[in-house]
């Protein structure tokens, strides 16, 4: 059985690989989610990210689906208590910004469609630099005292800014931040490692990266020249044209080859070994598109493996 990783300084403990609900009430029905997040649990996933505002994007939606499917889902298989929920605020287009009344109440509404009374963990989707850090964190910390949250986390968010809020929490004795969910990938690397990175890891946070294989880029289907019918093929396509983006194909099809197993297992795989992540972040539209995915929690790669596909990342 695959060992659960802690989660920073927290009590939970988490499957190597996330599973994203981006894609929950949007390209994924309720039953095709329902297929997907079975399959998770019974491979031993117990880790699934959501936020308020999946899928307000999309025409028809309004924000929530994404959590509705969740809530619907948990209480169908009666299976709360094994599932890590995370979602987050700050987006949602009738909670928009990180004022305390708006974090307030967008965790209110997020409890309802989740249809529990503790969101695991809760992270400020997008930092809001017009709020205090002060008014943010004592916000997140009132959540925990009335027990309707268990652990918090940041993303998208400056190494200064996730500082002071960290500074701010343990001179004041608040709730600290456990976690951070940047963007970070074999394809992109520039926006974690550096000051972001050396943060998290002196503070002791996990990482939770998010765009795990770059809007579908890594799972190699989308090579130069080729089409392919998704909603994220755009940016996807544009990678298979940039010199960094056939390098890291080419790593990962000679990796992936001598596992036997797909290039987007090896990517995530490669991601879950970096310095303080503690599980990448990837979604499944479909049932098929799971097996790549849980099979990172169980591959090990080698030194030369790991160093392979590092440099030809840093073309």
């Amino acid at each position: 059985m695959t060992s659960l990783r802690p989660l920073g300084s927290s009590d939970l403990h988490v499957f190597p690989v996330a599973l994203g609900g981006n894609v929950f009430g949007w390209t994924a029905d309720e039953a095709e989610s329902f297929a997907v997040l079975d399959a998770y649990a019974a491979a031993g996933g117990n880790f699934v990210d959501s936020a308020d505002v999946y899928s307000a994007w999309a025409e028809g939606n309004e924000g929530g689906e994404s959590e509705t499917v969740i809530g619907r889902w948990m209480a169908s298989r009666g299976n709360r208590s094994d599932i890590v929920v995370a979602t987050k605020a700050g987006a949602h287009p009738r909670f928009k910004g990180l004022s305390a009344p708006t974090v307030k109440a967008a965790a209110e509404e997020s409890l309802r469609r989740l249809g529990t009374d503790h969101i695991d963990l809760y992270y400020t989707h997008f930092d809001d630099e017009s709020v205090p850090v002060e008014e943010i964190v004592t916000a997140l910390d009132q959540l925990v005292k009335d027990g309707k949250v268990r652990a918090v986390a940041a993303s998208n968010i400056s190494p200064e800014r996730l500082r002071a809020s960290l500074d701010f929490a343990e001179a004041e004795g608040l709730t600290r931040y456990v976690a951070l969910q940047p963007h970070y990938n074999l394809v992109s690397r520039d926006t974690y490692e550096g000051p972001l990175l050396e943060t998290v890891e002196k503070a002791g946070l996990s990482a939770v990266p998010y765009y795990g294989l770059a809007a579908g880029f890594l799972t190699g289907k989308y090579r130069p020249g080729r089409t392919v019918d998704s909603a994220r093929a755009h940016r996807a396509a544009e990678l298979a044209e940039t010199e960094r983006g056939q390098a890291v194909l080419s790593a990962l099809d000679t990796v992936a080859a001598a596992h036997e197993t797909e290039l987007a297992t090896v990517a995530l795989a490669w991601l879950a070994a970096r310095p303080t992540v503690a599980a990448p972040i990837a979604s499944a539209r479909t049932v098929e598109q799971l097996p790549a995915l849980v099979a990172a929690a169980d591959l090990t790669l080698t030194e030369a493996e790991l160093t392979l596909l590092t440099e030809a990342s840093a073309i």
